[in-house]
């Protein structure tokens, strides 16, 4: 069997793989990556957040994105029945990026990792890993090639970006059920012939979420394209679906949100409609000897507040320092260095996943006349800045959403 060796095998090309990749590349690393598909792909999780261009640009890919023509975004916009209110990501109360973009996702990803390759990273599509050894001094990858050899790479290093692939958790029996209620999504892309109504300008440089005023713990997305195109999908919990066509229940659905039977009136259907049941996820150890996990392969929340690719910049992100530093020689402690600062933020964004759902958080939302400065702290974490503990919403989120719909309740 052929063998070959790297300075870090890094498992998957999507985003937290390609920044990571990208990272380790301006270190001067030598970087193997290996995607059991081809670029471009379909799929979802289109709505970035401000936050993420900090690593986007840390990884040295910022003109990439920028001259990739995707749709501007400057925040979020909420509708449920009569109620309307919106979230602008420049008026929040951390520092850093207020606006980012909106991106079909097989074009971004694909701007990603041909910016990492571009950078000197070995992208490998269609190399698919089948087995990991981690017993020796360093890990030993086994992969299947496209023609179907079968070939091994060792590496100093490993991270697993492989996403909802979730290989390393897999192949090292590391998963855990998530804690989250089992949710399905129905989506689809749609030419959405959006006109504009004066009495009610639809604003496409923002997400757009609505909530049937009748079932509050289902909602829809519409991520508006720059090509006139649209992600629109709806999200619930496995049982508030039936077992009718995907694409019966989705139009079944808007036929009965009136916001939306408006906005896409003219809308062309153009996809196949898709279905994922089941996809949040956990695992017992971020990391282990010799290896780490990245991005979704972690833990993947929920995608209301469209945090994943978030999450998976900023693993990468602390997964390299911490690497890089290993590699030099230094010892490095994986729990306090990455593991319990990720841990920041993705217990921030659960905080206000769970308080959506319960419906606390709707109601701060859509609260008139919020208090500016509680609006743009809970702006920066819609905008990314889960890891920002100056903001109170941050440091404690619990404590905090409590006493904000606490007031809400008195108002």
């Amino acid at each position: 069997m052929r063998q070959e060796k790297s300075n870090v095998v890094v498992i998957g090309a999507g985003p937290s793989g390609a920044v990571a990749a990208g990272l380790l590349r301006r270190a001067g690393r030598t970087v193997t990556v290996l995607e059991k598909e081809t670029f471009p792909r379909f799929i979802i999780g289109e709505s970035l957040l401000p936050q993420s261009m900090e690593y986007i640009e840390a990884a040295g890919m910022l003109q990439d994105v920028i001259e990739a023509g995707f749709q501007f975004k400057n925040g979020a916009a909420f509708a449920c029945g009569d109620k309307r209110t919106h979230f602008d990501f420049r008026k929040k109360f951390s520092e850093g990026w207020g606006t980012t973009y909106q991106v079909q996702r097989g074009h971004f990803d694909k701007v990603l990792a041909d910016a990492a390759s571009r950078m000197g990273a070995d992208v490998r599509y269609q190399h698919e890993v089948t087995d990991v050894d981690l017993a020796g001094e360093k890990p030993v990858v086994t992969v299947r090639s496209a023609d179907g050899e079968t070939y091994q790479i060792t590496g100093a290093f490993l991270l697993d970006a492989s996403g909802y692939g979730r290989v390393l958790p897999r192949l090292l029996d590391l998963e855990l059920p998530s804690m989250l209620p089992v949710r399905q999504a129905i989506f689809t892309h749609i030419e959405d012939r959006i006109a504009q109504n004066p009495s009610e300008p639809f604003d496409r440089d923002k997400i757009l979420i609505s909530i049937p005023p009748d079932e509050t713990d289902v909602w829809f997305w519409l991520i508006p394209f720059s090509n006139g195109r649209s992600s629109f999908g709806v999200v619930g919990r496995r049982e508030q679906f039936d077992s009718r066509d995907s694409k019966e229940q989705l139009l079944d659905r808007v036929a009965r949100t009136p916001n939306l039977v408006k906005l896409l009136k003219n809308a062309v259907w153009d996809t196949p409609v898709r279905t994922i049941v089941g996809y949040s996820a956990n695992v017992k150890a971020l990391y282990g000897r010799n290896f780490a996990l990245l991005g979704n392969t972690t833990e993947f929340l929920d995608p209301v507040f469209s945090s994943g690719v978030t999450i998976a910049f900023k693993s990468s992100d602390l997964a390299v320092k911490a690497l890089l530093k290993q590699l030099n020689g230094e010892k490095v402690d994986w729990d306090r260095e990455y593991a319990k600062p990720l841990m920041v933020g993705v217990e921030t964004f659960r905080a206000f996943v769970t308080s959506w759902y319960d419906q606390r958080l709707q109601d701060i939302i859509f609260l008139p006349n919020k208090n500016e400065r509680i609006e743009s702290m809970i702006s920066s974490v819609l905008a990314g800045y889960a890891w920002d503990e100056k903001n109170p919403f941050v440091a404690s989120p619990d404590r905090r959403l409590a006493s904000a719909q606490a007031a809400c309740e008195m108002a």
